[in-house]
């Protein structure tokens, strides 16, 4: 992963030093909260429900095990014994007190690590694919250009009060993991029919209120210019983006209202003042930057006979291997992904001394690093498949075994109304209930891949948007109620769901899955996965099944009472 130089480890200390002073003087009476709201933000620092909560940057999911014992440090010292990770690969501690920030933050510094541009109207967290350098169907590293848009974009003048918050995902990959398509700037990284490296620039994407599929504005960036190609698209949402309605300020509000035609000329124009300056990339800074990675060294290695003799002779490993490792480009390791959803635990929850145990894990079985995913999950990202039998039971004494990745249970989930001040919902009580539904291993392998994306209101931080199904948390006259959606899909062939019907109340929501459940398996032809399932049927059979039953619930309830 990357390593600080003296400049990146400068521009953190001085930042700590700086909060620390802004802190103190808003405990002391000396600044208003008007006048500190904007700098805690820009230090990642909420005030949610009940306590403020500090959120912490992981660059491109990117973490090592020095940096999961502070974390679990943290969580032990100065919150109530846990972290969570977020849909955009970030750590979140929601019960640090203020006067603690700026010692956590410090910390944090001291391991490379902080909270800068992780909340407040700035560009945010760029992210990437958890994979990112092990794929096999990766053709370029995106992590350097990660990297590089990541300094970029740090305390960038221009870029310091966007009208609404910013984010960009970078995909080097045949699949895309990094979800570009619903995020503000999407960048692809593609070669040419001279096979010259660029990127394909796909702007206006996003969830929340107005969920909107970006659209592309560029087929090809020549690399040198890609800087200053997004700093032309920032110029054209700076000037034109409305700063007067919260709700309307995201750029995808603006490519919607000027159409993407007409916003591709303006950046263009922009672009034509900026291509060459000051920000134009060369071979030399790439390589420096990619000179800062300390990834392992890996040799080819033989397929290891004990491992496929372990998926043989061990049923349970075998279930496990097959949700939770992937391929890896090395002949001879594997990635695996360690599951944050085990049964009546809130999604993507890990408490300190997981925090301790997982950094013990990468130290023993893969180099040091872990990955944190989007969907809330933990990734060992070089693994040797001679080691996987031993990681599989290390992991499973310490709960982080379930081997439901991609199923059912896996489900993506904001905190919700239990701590986040905007939601209308709650999230978490939803998805334990949906677990103690489906908490039967085979029916959950019979089901096969699905995605459960729930968000606890409109901001959709729980990506509702973009699941097999989603659910949303609305209020309907102070009550909680949720809208379901299905037929959403992330990746390459990204969907937004459509809306079923009316919403349900909260202990609906488990016989409202069963029935899109037993209608899929009604239908599925052969393998055929729950999104292929829907695709091929139409959303109006799953809509019209859950509210039959739901009707014919509702009259046996009320035949039972007469």
């Amino acid at each position: 992963m990357y390593q600080y130089d003296e400049y990146d480890q400068r521009i953190v200390d001085e930042r700590v030093a700086q909060f620390a002073d802004q802190t103190r003087r808003y405990l002391a009476g000396e600044l208003s909260e008007d006048e500190f709201r904007p700098l805690r933000l820009q230090n990642g620092l909420y005030i949610q429900r009940h306590a403020p909560m500090l959120r912490i940057a992981v660059p491109y999911g990117n973490l090592n095990s020095t940096q999961l014992r502070t974390l679990g440090h943290i969580a032990r010292t100065y919150d109530r014994g846990y972290g969570h990770i977020t849909t955009r690969q970030n750590i979140q501690f929601n019960w640090p007190r203020l006067e603690d920030v700026p010692e956590i933050l410090d910390l944090l510094a001291k391991v490379q690590m902080h909270a800068i541009q992780t909340s407040g109207n700035c560009i945010r967290n760029v992210t990437s694919d958890p994979f990112a350098g092990v794929a096999p169907d990766e053709h370029v590293d995106p992590r350097p250009w990660c990297e590089i848009l990541r300094q970029w974009s740090t305390f960038h003048p221009e870029f310091a009060f966007l009208p609404r918050k910013f984010k960009i995902a970078v995909n080097g990959a045949r699949e895309d993991r990094a979800v570009i398509q619903v995020h503000d700037i999407g960048l692809d990284i593609v070669r040419n029919a001279a096979g010259e490296l660029g990127f394909r620039v796909l702007v206006g994407g996003g969830l929340g209120r107005t969920p909107i599929i970006g659209e592309e504005v560029a087929a090809f960036v020549p690399w040198q210019q890609i800087l200053n190609y997004c700093e032309a698209v920032l110029r054209v949402y700076n000037l034109h983006g409305r700063r007067d309605n919260a709700y309307k300020a995201r750029i995808k509000i603006l490519v919607k209202a000027l159409g993407v035609t007409e916003f591709a000329r303006q950046v263009e124009e922009e672009f034509a003042h900026l291509k060459d300056g000051p920000s134009t990339l060369t071979q030399a800074e790439i390589d420096r930057v990619a000179s800062r990675f300390n990834d392992p060294v890996l040799s080819a290695l033989e397929a290891d006979a004990g491992y496929r003799a372990q998926l043989v002779a061990d049923k349970a490993f075998a279930a496990w291997a097959r949700r939770s490792v992937r391929g890896h480009r090395v002949a001879g390791y594997a990635s695996v992904v360690l599951s944050l959803k085990p049964y009546g635990v809130a999604p993507g929850d890990l408490t300190a001394e997981q925090f301790d145990a997982v950094a013990d894990l990468a130290d023993r079985y893969a180099f040091g690093e872990v990955r944190s995913t989007h969907e809330q999950n933990i990734v060992l990202a070089s693994v040797r498949e001679a080691d996987l039998h031993q990681l599989w039971q290390d992991a499973r004494a310490i709960g982080l075994a379930t081997p439901n990745i991609g199923l059912l249970t896996d489900i993506i989930a904001c905190p919700g109304g239990d701590f986040c001040a905007l939601a209308n919902a709650k999230s978490i009580p939803i998805a334990n209930a949906i677990q103690d539904r489906f908490d039967d291993l085979d029916h959950l392998f019979d089901i096969g891949e699905l995605e459960i994306n729930i968000s606890g209101c409109m901001n959709a931080c729980g990506h509702h948007h973009v699941g097999h199904i989603g659910i949303l948390g609305v209020d309907k006259n102070g009550a909680e109620f949720y809208q379901v959606t299905v037929g959403g899909e992330q990746g390459n062939q990204a969907a937004l769901g459509k809306v079923i019907g009316p919403s349900f109340a909260a202990a609906e929501m488990p016989d409202v899955i069963s029935s899109l459940i037993n209608n899929y398996i009604d239908n599925r032809q052969d393998d055929e996965r729950f999104i292929d399932t829907v695709r091929r049927i139409g959303v109006e059979s799953f809509k019209t099944r859950v509210y039959a039953e739901r009707s014919a619930r509702q009259q046996a309830g009320e035949s039972a009472h007469v």
